[in-house]
């Protein structure tokens, strides 16, 4: 009993923080269908029903995840240069979704079943941090969110695509065994077999990005050079 009490009181108290820190670690170890409030108390070393008293239920534990890696990314407003603040948040978000890939689903999917408004706050703050950068540099609100949107799909259909650019086997040399390519019949998917050397030596995660951006952000700068009453029809 003295040993129970003793490791007991070695335990630090727990916090939101620490519950949510633990759930993050768990998800990166283990995966999203790894996260119960069972399977956290065990990394917690707590009862699973002390854990209730920060989040009600998994769904808010996946919440809270979500709101802990996006805090790490934080958008200035007053910058003299919002094209290369726009650059820099996309590379930090990448660095950020390489990190934790198995959060990757809770931001961008998991919201498209949560009316805006009811999202965790925490969530938002990107949104209404790159709406005041964009009004800040000139533009209405009502054309802040179109870009927003453009930036924000581009940025996760990259991440979701650099994501499944994952090798089967590190070990083996052959670029369509290396692939796991091999497992799919010849006849059916020709062309896929045949880039197997292509998928594995062209991408370069940051440069493609780079590079999508560029079509954005010229486009941007087109339409802001554009005459005046052309702007009007598309604002």
């Amino acid at each position: 009993m003295t040993g129970d009490l003793s490791s007991s009181a070695r335990r630090p108290r727990l916090s939101r923080d620490i519950v949510l820190r633990a759930a993050l670690h768990l998800v990166d170890h283990e995966g999203l269908d790894a996260l119960t409030m069972r399977r956290l108390g065990q990394e917690l070393d707590r009862d699973p029903m002390a854990l209730y008293r920060y989040a009600t239920n998994r769904a808010e534990l996946l919440d809270g995840v979500a709101e802990l890696v996006l805090a790490e990314l934080v958008i200035p407003v007053d910058v003299p240069d919002w094209q290369a603040q726009l650059r820099r948040t996309a590379h930090e978000f990448r660095q950020l979704a390489l990190a934790h890939p198995n959060v990757v689903a809770l931001i961008v999917t998991r919201p498209l079943a949560t009316p805006l408004a009811l999202r965790p706050i925490g969530t938002l703050r990107p949104l209404e941090q790159m709406l005041e950068l964009l009004v800040r540099a000139g533009y209405t609100p009502v054309r802040a969110l179109h870009i927003y949107r453009s930036y924000w799909g581009l940025l996760h259909g990259h991440i979701l695509n650099e994501l499944q650019e994952v090798v089967v086997d590190p070990e083996e040399t052959d670029a369509l065994l290396r692939l796991g390519l091999h497992r799919l019949p010849n006849k059916d998917f020709p062309r896929l077999r045949g880039l197997a050397s292509a998928l594995l030596a062209g991408y370069d995660g940051a440069a493609a990005l780079d590079e999508s951006l560029d079509l954005l952000l010229d486009g941007l700068t087109a339409a802001t050079s554009a005459p005046r009453e052309a702007r009007r029809s598309t604002a």
